[in-house]
């Protein structure tokens, strides 16, 4: 009888541990977080009311883990001015650069949350305006207070600024992001087979002078168009993809198209700016090159004049703006001889 006793406990003392741990809440929520985030295309755990309040309540504090949380609205996704979608898809690419990065790494998660079906969740942080992230760190117990709100500042260059970001306040290393590249390799490929057949035809053109490249105003327009782009950030726009304009978050009603501050520029102030430049710079050119051709002398001064006070107001705009966006001043400089 003993002997058939003793395989039995010695049975029972090995799986004993196994059930312990089996048991622990901790380790079953990482888990489950785990194989959600696997069966998440885009890297992004959905998160509902009750998964969140489980995440927010772990049986053990601190939790083993950081939580960053993107609060989402699909019904305000086609308000361009808040960026929504564009933000959401660079969190998510934040989310797959960091698990690509550190595939055995799961000291943090990345999740979403809908409006429409966790309104509760968004009153539980406090979240009166989108677009809104937040970071939940392990010894983080009120989700309102102890939970750190990511600046507009920290998503202005987007996934790599959102990075930087969450390497400031956790101390994990995200990584390079890994962006797609914007053509596919069978895109590639046809634009190069369409180029060689086209070819003999574009040797043909530029051999008999008749390209646009031997049109003078395809010269001038281009000058024009490459002092406009440099001197408005207007390429900053388009590689991050500014908007034009945001809603005040005042008042929704108004839009706001200058933004106080050095971290962030508008697509609308910089085509002011770059207007303002472009008015001087283009008046230049026609004062060295046509207005010297005139020749009438009063015409001439007339002309000059009205160039000097146009250039005057320009650069005034352009250095009191300047002021107002970071603070900084310009000092007109006399000679020590003239004071």
């Amino acid at each position: 009888m003993a002997m058939s006793t003793t395989p039995t406990l010695l049975l029972f003392l090995l799986i004993l541990p196994s059930a312990i741990l089996s048991s622990d809440p901790d380790s079953s929520i990482v888990s489950e977080l785990l194989h959600l985030q696997s069966q998440s295309k885009s890297g992004l755990i959905h998160l509902s009311d009750h998964l969140l309040r489980r995440l927010l309540h772990p049986s053990s504090a601190p939790r083993p883990f950081s939580l960053l949380i993107f609060f989402d609205a699909q019904q305000l996704h086609d308000k361009t001015e808040l960026r929504l979608k564009h933000l959401k898809s660079e969190f998510s690419l934040l989310a797959t650069s960091f698990i690509q990065n550190n595939p055995s790494d799961p000291n943090i998660f990345f999740a979403d949350i809908e409006f429409k079906e966790s309104q509760s969740s968004f009153a539980l942080f406090g979240v009166q305006a989108l677009p809104h992230i937040r970071l939940v760190g392990p010894e983080a117990k009120d989700p309102k207070s102890d939970s750190i709100q990511m600046d507009s500042n920290d998503f202005s260059n987007l996934a790599e600024s959102m990075a930087q970001f969450v390497e400031s306040k956790t101390g994990l290393t995200v990584g390079p992001i890994h962006r797609p590249p914007m053509l596919s390799k069978t895109q590639i490929g046809l634009l190069v087979l369409a180029f060689f057949i086209s070819l003999p035809f574009l040797v043909k053109r530029v051999l008999s002078g008749e390209t646009l490249l031997h049109d003078w105003r395809v010269w001038l327009s281009g000058a024009v168009s490459v002092y406009f782009f440099s001197v408005s950030g207007a390429m900053h726009n388009i590689i991050r993809k500014m908007p034009m304009f945001l809603a005040d978050r005042e008042d929704p009603s108004k839009l706001v198209f200058f933004y106080q501050g050095s971290g962030m520029q508008l697509g609308a102030e910089g085509f002011a700016v770059g207007f303002l430049y472009s008015i001087v710079g283009i008046m230049l050119a026609f004062v060295t090159h046509l207005l010297v051709r005139v020749r009438n002398v009063t015409v001439q001064r007339f002309v000059m004049v009205v160039v000097l006070l146009v250039s005057f107001w320009a650069v005034k705009k352009v250095v009191f703006l300047d002021n107002w966006k970071t603070g900084y001043g310009i000092h007109a400089y006399w000679p020590s001889r003239w004071t």
